[in-house]
């Protein structure tokens, strides 16, 4: 007997296959129960996460354009020079800000869709329910544990395994070192920007804007790695989710007549009964035809009690 999943030859010996833990008899998706396409949305979130990772890393590199405008504004004598600086940040962070945005609202849709997928995968064991998904990256520090909790329940029954793939656990690491670092450096160069004398005159007040440029590419280096490092691996793990959820709804078939939005009972194998089958009717003979020569048969008069008739 082969799984209706994978393909693999399955034992009796044991109650699923051994390759994608399908329960024996089971077909690939449970008839009846809605599940939705990820492949497009998935496209889409991997592309928005990629646009939003280049933006971040242009932007962690703009000190380098402010260190380079302080000293011509030194040679120049000129102080409005750095206000091109800060102009210049402004620009670059604002599109990040936005595929930010946008990477963060198809990158739930798609959670959303995997995660409701696994409900109508046989041998999936869901960890957290379906709503979670959305409320998992919202919620106040919750977003912290929720997010990966939920990405390796997905990971581990779409791509048929026991354990969280390594790959989810480099993702969130790297994820938790970016948010975390990004806040916390941007906060402290905002501190020094603050300190800053407005008005630069010499070449001390000009040397402290380069300065400040410097500290501030050193400190955007940590975020700005950790993001590379998280962008690429989500991405690899959205492709590779999306291409096995697609690849096993597209392999199920009906397994038994099913009315569609009907709920399954649980641990019910298809297989486990047949369909009542109609018995066929036996069919009257029609009646034979009378032909043009052959008489009309007589009537038959029944018999009268006390004799016969007219005697």
């Amino acid at each position: 007997m082969l799984c209706q999943t994978c393909g693999d030859a399955t034992s009796p010996s044991f109650n699923e296959c051994q390759n994608c833990y399908t329960p024996l008899g089971q077909p690939a998706v449970t008839p009846g129960l809605e599940t939705h396409a990820v492949r497009g949305i998935g496209l889409a979130a991997s592309i928005a996460v990629g646009v939003a990772a280049a933006f971040y890393l242009l932007s962690a590199l703009a000190p380098v354009a402010g260190m380079v405008l302080a000293r011509q504004a030194e040679r120049d004598g000129d102080s409005d020079v750095l206000f091109g600086a800060m102009l210049f940040e402004v620009a670059v962070s604002l599109p990040f800000v936005v595929a930010y945005l946008t990477a963060a609202v198809l990158v739930i849709i798609w959670t959303w869709r995997a995660r409701k997928n696994i409900d109508a995968f046989p041998g999936a064991l869901p960890v957290l329910g379906q709503g979670w998904a959305i409320a998992g990256w919202l919620v106040p520090f919750a977003n912290f544990v929720v997010p990966v909790r939920v990405v390796a329940n997905i990971a581990r029954d779409s791509l048929w395994r026991r354990s969280t793939p390594w790959l989810v656990v480099v993702w969130w690491a790297a994820w938790l070192v970016f948010s975390l670092g990004e806040r916390l450096f941007s906060r402290k160069n905002d501190l020094e920007y603050a300190q800053l004398p407005e008005t630069a005159v010499d070449h001390e007040d000009f040397q402290a804007y380069v300065d400040y440029y410097q500290g501030a590419l050193g400190r955007n280096a940590i975020p700005a790695i950790a993001c590379v490092v998280a962008a690429a691996s989500f991405i690899v793990l959205i492709r590779k989710i999306s291409a096995a959820q697609q690849d096993r709804i597209a392999r199920a078939t009906p397994a038994w007549p099913y009315a569609p939005g009907t709920p399954v009972p649980a641990g019910f194998a298809p297989g486990a009964f047949a369909p009542p089958q109609q018995q066929p009717q036996p069919v009257a003979a029609p009646a034979p035809q009378a032909s043009a020569d052959t008489p009309p048969a007589s009537p038959q008069v029944p018999p009268v009690a006390g004799g016969t008739i007219g005697a």
